[in-house]
Order: structure tokens, then sequence, then C-alpha cells
């Protein structure tokens, strides 16, 4: 892991995040700057500068976390639809491949997400209350799953 990458430092826990979902190659926690409640960053354990970079099993961590991420959103936060996008090169803020998960609703203007403002981190008390409900429900869910295979499941 490069020293200073803060990708490195949040997907392994070097930094406070708001964990949400996390396997052997991902650590997915709430955005400090959420578009809106529930945004989630897929973050890799292991450096990753580039998409075309990951290797096999991270990438399939990836996809199977944004499922499980997307499927928690939709039911808690009932959002018109949900973004998954990931932004590359001199627009990866974190220089390390990293995911987004947002949700969004109807109306919103979705440039605003590309925002250049500086970013703060919002109220504590509120992440850890969407960190609860997201916990919960793939808890939940990953209960139920294994009584009840679903697509998700390995």
């Amino acid at each position: 892991m490069p020293m200073k990458c803060l990708g490195c430092h949040l997907a392994n826990k070097n930094e406070p995040v708001f964990v949400v979902y996390e396997d052997e190659f991902v650590c997915c926690f709430l955005d400090h700057d959420p578009f809106n409640e529930g945004h989630t960053l897929i973050v890799p354990k292991k450096h990753v500068r580039y998409f075309y970079d990951l290797d096999k099993s991270t990438s399939d961590s990836i996809m199977k976390a944004a499922g499980l991420i997307s499927n928690a959103i939709k039911t808690l936060f009932n959002p018109d639809g949900i973004t998954i996008c990931q932004n590359g090169g001199s627009f990866d803020d974190l220089t390390h491949f990293h995911m987004h998960v947002v949700p969004r609703y109807e109306g919103q203007n979705f440039a605003d997400f590309f925002s250049m403002d500086e970013a703060e981190v919002k109220d504590r008390a509120g992440l850890s209350e969407t960190q609860r409900k997201i916990l919960e429900f793939i808890f939940n869910s990953a209960s139920a799953e294994s009584n009840h295979p679903s697509y998700i499941s390995e």
C-alpha cells in the first residue's frame, strides 16, 4: 500500500469510516459528503488505481458488494433510481480505484454530484444512523439468503 494513498487508508480502516459491508477484497463505507442518504463507496483493500488493473477476485467482490448495497439502498431509502459510477484518472480524488453507489431522486441534477466544492464531513450522527440501517438490512438479507439462495450468493 502506498504510504500516502488515501484510498488504501480508508479501505483498510486506518482512517475513520462508516463501514456498511466488507469482505476479504473490499471495504464499503458511507461517503463523508453524501449526494443523498445511503451514498456508499466500494473500495478495494489492495492498492489499485485503475479499473483495468483489477484482478478477477476483487472485481467479482466489487460487483457482489454493488448488488448488496443497491438492494439495501432501494429497500431502505426508496430512491427513484441508483447510479453506480467510477471516476478514473485525473477525476479520481482518492488516487485509488473506487466505485460510488448513489441513490437518486426525480428532479435532481446529477451534474451537482461532480461539483468541485470542498467536501466536508456531514453530521456523524446521521452517518451513524444510516450505517446502522444498512448494516441491519444486509445482515437480515444474509440470514434470509442462507435459507433462500439468490443471485448474490456464491
